[in-house]
């Protein structure tokens, strides 16, 4: 047996078996209110307490929405009313139609009073009450609600991947740049050196050695000189004077030593190397031995990363400094022109960086830059002769990602400019070939670029011009503060 939610009474057995129950009402008891004695059917006594005879609100309140209620029992259902109401009440839709007299059947709308003719209009009235009921509670704002989570979970998953690309993109620089705490020179050669024993290329005892003598470097600051190869200068000269199928004229910088990378900095080494191969030949210049009478040997890769360190500490480049976080010693970082300045200038050497900001000419070539690096070696030599040797110091030339260093330049007999370069990707081997007398220039190939060579975006050059007082050193040393290089417009 079945009983109804609202009177008590037994269900018909059609209602119980789930069959829709016989139109009669249920229930033909008529209570009355306690409060006014008002006679309202049982269905209906619950909601007409609620609204005839609200419970008053205390002084200063404020009665908060009631949440909606059923039109059978009154309870409060709030956003769950449809629901409710076919779960609970679902028997009543059928049992709320009366007999005309003639046979018809008409169904009153539990909320409205509505009369139907029919059940089935009767339940489509009553959805719409229920649709009505949940747009006015808010359904609309449910959906305003899902679509802003929705837009806010699709943010936070784009914020997400884009963070993910910029740490993977900085982590790759890193590697690149050499500041990804992967250990520096030492932690390099020793690895490669492992490699070339397990792939049959050098025997152990060789790599002991090398190894104790790398050991043996690095305690010393000293480069162990394996990389180098000297007297380049000496046989350019000597080719040039009996070379005269195109060129005019030639300008050689002062003599310098060329030094390769080696296991322990193949990669990433070519600033150092390039400065190592500037200082060679500033040692053998008598006018900066006061400057380098603390540098009279030419130091390791290390000991030149201690040595920027201590240009920092001096107050040279804190920006640049800070780019590396202070530190170099121990790491694989790249350096560039702002590093050889500020290193160059606490040593008090005089130098400057001329920046070649845009190409200057054709097919993104940059002229201007041949012709300032053929006035800095012709100006104090202005004489007729072919070859001439001064006694300039090599510059130092940057690109993105490499560096190299100018030894000299050249004027063909149709009067276009080629510059002469050490790179530190050349091989002892590769150099040792300009060293022969009977050279028919084919290994000049190595140091030869055109103006149609060179077309990177940008170029930089740091050129020595003299020794720096102290007083000069130190209003340099507060200028690099904010150091702007010259630019050639």
């Amino acid at each position: 047996m079945v009983l109804c939610d609202v009177c008590g009474r037994a269900l018909p057995s059609e209602a119980a078996a789930g069959r829709r129950p016989r139109p009669p009402s249920l229930c033909r008891r008529q209570p009355r209110c306690p409060l006014c004695a008002a006679a309202v059917g049982c269905e209906e006594l619950r909601r007409h307490m609620d609204t005839a005879h609200p419970e008053p609100d205390p002084p200063g309140s404020r009665r908060p929405e009631a949440p909606a209620q059923c039109p059978f029992c009154g309870e409060a259902a709030g956003r769950e009313l449809e629901e409710h109401v076919r779960a609970q009440h679902g028997h009543l839709l059928g049992a709320l139609g009366t007999d005309t007299g003639n046979g018809e059947q008409l169904y009153e709308c539990p909320m409205c009073s509505l009369t139907c003719t029919n059940i089935q209009i009767l339940e489509e009235h009553v959805d719409l009450h229920l649709e009505e009921h949940n747009f006015s509670e808010g359904g609309d704002m449910g959906d305003l609600e899902l679509a802003q989570q929705l837009q806010t979970e699709e943010d936070e998953r784009q914020r997400s991947e884009e963070e993910k690309r910029e740490r993977e993109e900085f982590e790759k620089l890193q590697r690149q740049y050499g500041l990804d705490n992967s250990g520096g020179f030492k932690q390099q050669f020793l690895k490669n050196m492992e490699r070339e024993v397990d792939r049959g290329r050098m025997q152990p005892f060789e790599y002991h050695k090398r190894k104790a003598d790398m050991m043996e470097s690095l305690a010393s600051g000293i480069d162990d000189g394996r990389t180098k190869t000297s007297g380049v200068i000496e046989a350019l000269c000597k080719y040039y004077q009996s070379e005269n199928k195109d060129v005019r004229r030639v300008w050689l910088s002062a003599g310098v030593d060329h030094f390769h990378s080696s296991l322990g900095d193949r990669g990433w080494g070519c600033g150092y190397r390039n400065f190592q191969m500037l200082l060679s030949s500033l040692l053998q210049n008598s006018s900066y031995n006061d400057c380098l009478r603390d540098t009279t040997l030419i130091p390791s890769i290390p000991k030149i990363q201690s040595m920027i360190e201590d240009a920092w500490r001096e107050g040279f480049d804190p920006q640049g400094a800070s780019h590396f976080n202070n530190r170099l010693h121990g790491s694989k970082a790249w350096i560039g022109a702002c590093e050889i300045y500020s290193l160059l200038t606490s040593l008090r050497i005089k130098c400057q960086i001329i920046d070649f900001h845009k190409p200057t000419g054709p097919m993104g070539t940059h002229p201007r830059l041949f012709e300032w690096i053929l006035h800095y070696y012709s100006a104090d030599n202005e004489g007729g002769a072919k070859v001439v040797c001064t006694s300039k110091p090599p510059i130092y030339l940057q690109h993105q990602g490499h560096s190299r260093t100018v030894v000299g330049i050249e004027e063909k007999k149709n009067r276009s400019l080629c510059l002469l370069l050490f790179d530190p990707g050349c091989s002892s081997q590769q150099m040792q070939k300009l060293l022969k007398q009977n050279s028919d220039g084919a290994g000049l190939r190595l140091l030869r670029k055109f103006v149609g060579s060179l077309k990177e975006k940008q170029y930089q050059i740091v050129a020595v011009d003299g020794v720096l007082s102290l007083e000069e050193k130190a209003a340099r040393c507060r200028a690099s503060q904010v150091l702007t290089s010259e630019k050639i417009p």
